[in-house]
């Protein structure tokens, strides 16, 4: 997400969230509880399975960036480049389990944060001694307490850290009209200026990726009462299904809808999608709303073949409300797939006038996403669940 938190207003108004509900308790049903309980217990399978996921492709990640540096050539970037692509989309995945002041919810500044004033980091073509990598007397030593200590430190842009500063390093400035950036490999080869610290920058942002999500797939780990999933798992029910809605409203509604597809289309500004040196954010749109039907559903498959799957929200919902349940299954479906429907690159499809091809699917995508994220709010009070702001 941008670095700014999104404020508790703007998730109120988007999701429609009540501050209280007097809706009575659930229908007192036979294992209307253990259904709960179930529901809980699935979903932290799927948060557990989905970050260790990340972990794992933020490794490989890890591993193709080291052999960058090791042997700077064409080859090791371009295997850099494409283990970037698998270990962000996989995280995609996960953004769902966010919004709730969860582990993700602890470091995502550090790990995710955007949009990336390039010139903060590191050269671009109007600046050549600019960035962090070039600024030699304020920053004399690159390591790993200056990294995380100039994230966001004078400003929402001035990202230091996380996937996105890796992007920015592995891809370079996109060109003036559209596409990729291209950084060459000769960036990290000797004889390039501040190559050393270049290279130690790399290193040390993308270890710190690996570092944290390893924090957050310990967190939600099986086996340990006294980690967060043990913690979650032992909450009262109620409170335990306003988090898993929350996540799912949160990221619809404000997130996708607004952030990452509003704005973009509102300004047509190439800087305003997320993954804008790559130009790969119409991947990660679909992951973040398949991750939502994920959870809605109760399964996911994982990258070695397992598959996790269990009631979901979807079934807590049809015991209660089973008209209600079909209807959000189908905007949950309908959401998805208008989403899939984006033309990429991205860079384009915020271009034209509103009657373009690329802008009506756009629109669409966010009326379904602002539709679905509604309809969550909505499950909240067909649930008898206090969405906490």
């Amino acid at each position: 997400m941008k670095a700014s938190s999104i404020l508790i207003l703007l998730v109120a108004t988007c999701l429609r969230l009540p501050l209280a509900t007097a809706a009575a308790d659930l229908p007192a049903k036979s294992g209307a509880t253990e259904l709960k309980r179930a529901v809980i217990a699935n979903y932290a399978a799927l948060a557990s399975a989905g970050f260790q996921d990340s972990l794992e492709t933020a490794k490989k990640l890890q591993g193709a960036v080291n052999e960058l540096l090791a042997k700077p050539c064409e080859e090791t970037m371009a295997a850099a480049r494409q283990a970037w692509l698998s270990a962000h989309q996989t995280y995609s995945f996960t953004e769902t389990f966010r919004f709730y002041n969860g582990p993700i919810d602890q470091v995502e500044a550090l790990v995710n944060s955007w949009p990336i004033d390039a010139s903060y980091i590191d050269s671009v073509a109007d600046a050549p001694d600019a960035g962090i990598v070039n600024d030699v007397a304020s920053h004399p030593k690159i390591s790993r307490a200056v990294v995380i200590s100039l994230n966001a430190k004078d400003g929402k842009q001035n990202i230091s850290t996380g996937y996105h500063a890796i992007e920015f390093l592995l891809w370079g400035q996109p060109p003036e009209g559209r596409g990729a950036g291209n950084r060459s490999w000769q960036d990290y080869a000797d004889g390039a200026k501040n190559v050393e610290r270049r290279r130690e920058y790399l290193r040390l942002v993308t270890d710190l990726v690996v570092e944290h999500l390893e924090t957050v797939a310990d967190a939600w780990a099986n086996g340990d009462s006294k980690n967060f999933r043990g913690k979650f798992l032992a909450k009262d029910p109620k409170a335990a299904l306003a988090d898993i809605l929350m996540g799912m409203g949160a990221l619809s509604g404000p997130e996708l809808s607004g952030e990452r597809l509003t704005t973009a289309y509102e300004t047509k500004e190439r800087g305003e999608q997320e993954d804008c040196f790559s130009n790969s954010t119409c991947d990660d749109l679909i992951n973040n709303a398949a991750g939502i039907e994920n959870v809605f559903l109760g399964h996911y498959t994982a990258l070695s073949g397992e598959k996790i799957a269990g009631p979901g929200v979807f079934d807590l919902l049809k015991q209660v409300d089973p008209a209600f349940a079909v209807k959000l299954s189908e905007q949950v479906t309908t959401a998805v797939a208008a989403v899939r429907d984006i033309p990429p690159p991205f860079d384009q499809a915020i271009l034209g006038t509103n009657e373009a091809p690329n802008r009506v699917a756009m629109k669409k995508a966010i009326t379904a996403l602002q539709a679905q994220s509604s309809m969550v709010a909505q499950a909240a009070k067909v649930l008898s669940i206090r969405l906490k702001l």
